[in-house]
């Protein structure tokens, strides 16, 4: 692992940090400072000639500020002429954005895709995308990583009596079945109809949640009013607690405050995004084992795929 060497944004630093422990590696040397006006510049201040460079930044809110920072970061390792130049992001902004479903809308996901390319990133390592088709938006090698092993790996220490794996949408079946699968628990779905980008009304409930423990899976949550209508509407249909899991805790505005006097009994979350001084309800796990792992494997050009489960 001599000759890899790991960089990080400042948007997510103590994840980054995790995984150079991980890797029984210290941080590269880079200064990352912004003049007077706002704008970023970018020093690296190690030699990084014929290297393999990992930069790790999610592109979490702020959305632009860090995106730019990683787009300027990637310029400037590019021009210092490593071997193979890796962009790391944890979260994926901009993933929602990933088709035209009204008229004359831009596709941002595609956008972010040829930006990251334009600044010089030879391969993308990132974990649970919003729409899985967007690995197909790029030209070069894309590893996307689930945080699933690492959420189910809790659920089953919890030792539910009569488990139900809930998908909060029709688009979310596929993960809520491989977390079924694992659990050896059923599966329910819960029907919605979108008014707006940021409101949901639920309809129904399709299977059986009556006396059982409801686990809601997702990718993300954002201002959680999915999550808390449908932990709402499953009590009401008998659920005797529901849970929720996500990769991606977003928290957009009051999100924190709502979630925590909502009816879930638990909130299980990932460190992809920062987030300090959570309330008890919000369960923070890591996935820098995961990513590190994900690193080594690249560095070392052995096999990734047992990492997509």
């Amino acid at each position: 692992m001599d000759s890899c060497l790991i960089f990080s944004g400042n948007a997510n630093l103590p994840l980054s940090e995790k995984i150079a422990k991980y890797l029984n590696k210290e941080l590269g040397k880079i200064n990352i400072y912004r003049f007077k006006d706002g704008e970023i510049c970018v020093k690296v201040e190690e030699n990084i000639r014929g290297k393999d460079v990992f930069i790790i930044q999610p592109t979490c809110p702020p959305v632009n500020e860090n995106l730019m920072e990683l787009l300027i970061t990637l310029d400037a390792l590019r021009r210092a002429s490593p071997r193979r130049l890796t962009a790391v992001l944890p979260y994926y902004g901009y993933a929602r954005q990933d088709r035209k479903d009204q008229p004359r809308v831009p596709i941002t996901a595609k956008l972010v895709a040829n930006l990251l390319v334009s600044a010089g990133a030879d391969r993308i390592l990132t974990m649970d995308l919003h729409a899985p088709q967007i690995q197909g938006f790029f030209d070069i090698p894309v590893d996307h990583l689930f945080a699933a092993p690492v959420i189910i790996e809790y659920l089953r220490n919890k030792n539910f009596k009569n488990p139900v794996i809930v998908a909060p949408d029709v688009g979310g079946v596929k993960m809520a079945r491989a977390f079924a699968k694992r659990l050896s628990a059923s599966l329910a779905i819960v029907d919605k109809r979108r008014e707006s980008p940021d409101k949901v009304e639920v309809v129904h409930v399709i299977g059986e949640v009556k006396n059982r423990e409801a686990i809601i899976v997702d990718d993300l949550i954002s201002t959680g009013s999915t999550l808390i209508q449908a932990a709402e509407t499953l009590l009401q249909h008998g659920a005797t607690e529901v849970y929720a899991t996500c990769t991606h805790p977003v928290f957009a505005g009051d999100a924190v405050e709502r979630l925590n006097k909502s009816p879930l009994k638990e909130v299980i979350i990932t460190d992809t995004i920062p987030h300090t001084n959570l309330p008890s309800k919000i369960k923070i796990l890591t996935v820098s084992a995961l990513l590190g792992e994900a690193i080594k494997r690249i560095h070392l050009e052995t096999s990734v795929s047992s990492l997509f489960i």
